[in-house]
């Protein structure tokens, strides 16, 4: 087995673990979810407004972290990757040296 198969083998191996680390992560989402809808079901008394705020908050912000997590380990890509940082700096690169200002 040369480098690059311990590369590649290296890589397939971490993808796997991204990917069952992100499933995990989906499984308790879906737990969790389902406690806080069940809580906003059967919530009632004086602080209802705060626990249907809080539970809210919760869902709205998990929601959020789940997506930018499933996001990160199937597409693979950011929006900043390092091929667009190369393309930007030769861009600049290629640009001549002219001062211009805000107005411009």
């Amino acid at each position: 087995m040369n480098n690059q198969d311990k590369e590649r083998l290296r890589k397939a191996k971490a993808k796997v673990r991204r990917i069952k680390i992100f499933y995990i992560h989906l499984a308790g989402y879906v737990v969790g979810v389902a406690l806080l809808l069940y809580n906003l079901y059967i919530v009632s008394g004086p602080y209802t407004n705060s626990i249907i705020s809080l539970n809210l908050s919760i869902l709205v912000a998990w929601t959020v972290f789940i997506v930018i997590h499933g996001l990160n380990v199937f597409k693979a890509r950011g929006i900043f990757n390092k091929r667009w940082e190369d393309r930007k700096t030769e861009k600049f690169l290629k640009e001549k040296d002219e001062q211009t200002t805000f107005w411009e």
